[in-house]
């Protein structure tokens, strides 16, 4: 991943002060070594997995294709309807907790919590909450081809699979919100601190992700409402995981492979700033809704070098330039929001003929096979 250079002599003041101020946690060398960075964990559970009601699985289909970059073929496991055959909406539930991070006395002495005031009196989950995301209202025009009024991933996979869905106009993969209690999490002083953030400079937390990971694991075990048909969907504020370095804006898993496999994911939503800020408000989640939505078992194989499976976020994750993180703004109710670009299949060398307008990224990102942004 791409390092990325603080810009702006306020901010580098300010990451200054405050390195000052927790000189006692090693934040320099963090700070250093900040890479945008977003990850999976293969299928694994550190709980007895119960066998999954085959009613009960999650919506998916498999879709058979050949890669124009090694003439390889694969078969990749997809969320909802195979929207060759289906002209209908598949709903997916997503139960969403937000999580409160406590750091003591040793680690910081700071919480950040999602509850809080984001913009205005609007919290993060109620920014998430009416974000394109969750909300259908935004109409999606990409390259001058009408997508519809819907959600961002919906008109995301409405466009990788156009050829099709542009003859069932009615399909659709809709995300229902259903918002649950927040969880608290209180960060040991071996397992994360608070930093500065390395492209704004504002205090944000680390949590190693191993760590992190184990107490989300938890939660869902004890959950008896979360079934393999349920994405749970955990939301951090001002917070980056970490492993061996900083910042890893999120990730998702599943506890065993398909069909019956619990899926679940990650993201974080990290605060504006004057300068484009790794992970900012939907940045992660978009990323990460649309990597589940390709690869929810992270065990689809890809041709590409830089991306072993169909991570449809990678490859646009560092790029730079107008759309910093492939962020691009989209203004709704006065708010602007920066969910990121992703690929589609046609850039791992499925036929171009699939996606809306021969695109290989829902922007229109113009990359070639298997290339990543910069």
């Amino acid at each position: 991943m791409k390092k990325r250079v603080i810009a702006g002599s306020m901010i580098a003041a300010l990451v200054a002060l405050f390195c000052v101020s927790l000189a006692g946690f090693g934040v320099a060398q963090d700070i250093q070594s900040a890479q945008p960075i977003f990850t999976t964990l293969p299928p694994h559970s550190y709980y007895p997995v119960k066998p999954a009601d085959p009613a009960a699985q999650l919506p998916q289909w498999t879709f058979a294709w050949t890669s124009s970059f090694d003439n390889r073929n694969f078969s990749s496991v997809i969320v909802g309807a195979d929207p060759r055959t289906s002209n209908t909406t598949t709903t997916v539930t997503v139960m969403v907790f937000p999580i409160k991070m406590v750091y003591g006395a040793s680690n910081g002495n700071m919480t950040f919590d999602p509850s809080t005031p984001y913009f205005g009196n609007v919290s993060t989950t109620g920014m998430i909450a009416m974000s394109p995301i969750f909300r259908g209202e935004f109409d999606f025009v990409q390259g001058g081809t009408d997508l519809g009024k819907t959600q961002y991933i919906d008109a995301y996979q409405r466009g990788n699979f156009w050829a099709a869905i542009k003859h069932n106009r009615k399909y659709h993969i809709v995300l229902q919100r259903m918002a649950e209690p927040e969880l608290t999490f209180n960060v040991p002083a071996s397992d994360g601190n608070v930093i500065p953030n390395p492209w704004s400079g504002i205090p944000t937390g680390t949590a190693d992700i191993n760590w992190f990971d184990q107490q989300l694991q938890a939660v869902m075990a004890k959950n008896t409402q979360i079934q393999p048909n349920i994405l749970p969907l955990f939301i951090t504020e001002n917070v980056y995981l970490t492993s061996g370095g900083c910042c890893i804006g999120g990730y998702h898993s599943a506890n065993t492979g398909a069909p019956g496999g619990q899926t679940y994911s990650y993201s974080t939503s990290i605060q504006q700033a004057v300068v484009p800020v790794f992970s900012q408000d939907i940045s992660a989640l978009s990323h990460e809704l649309g990597e589940w939505l390709m690869d929810p078992f992270t065990t689809n194989s890809s041709p590409c070098p830089s991306n072993g499976i169909l991570e449809v976020g990678d490859p646009l994750e560092t790029e730079t330039g107008v759309h910093d993180f492939g962020d691009w703004p989209y203004t709704i109710g006065g708010f602007t929001f920066h969910p990121q670009d992703l690929v589609f299949i046609t850039w791992f060398g499925a036929p171009p003929t699939i996606s809306v307008n021969n695109f290989v990224t829902f922007q229109g990102d113009s990359l070639n096979v298997c290339q990543t942004a910069h």
